[in-house]
């Protein structure tokens, strides 16, 4: 089954832009989840394991790395076509 989650990253500190280029990048390293990112969040699309796994393995590197930081997240299950535009 796949699944498609939308993420927004509130690194709580003052330079706040490095901590959130590096989780993108970050994401960027599986081969196997579709990503895309615009002015508000990032969206991800892949396997439902996968998506859930990488997630989790980041999210838990983001906070060792740069300390408090909230993350919101959506999902839905299936499939988004993350290149739609209106």
């Amino acid at each position: 089954m796949k699944l498609t989650a939308e993420i927004s990253c509130y690194p709580l500190q003052d330079n706040y832009l490095d901590p959130i280029q590096w989780f993108i990048d970050r994401l960027d390293s599986y081969d196997n989840i579709e990503r895309k990112t615009n002015a508000m969040a990032t969206q991800v699309c892949g396997e439902y394991g996968d998506v859930m796994a990488m997630l989790a393995t980041e999210m838990q590197a983001a906070h060792e790395k740069w300390g408090k930081a909230v993350f919101v997240c959506k999902f839905i299950g299936g499939e988004l076509d993350l290149s739609h535009t209106q």
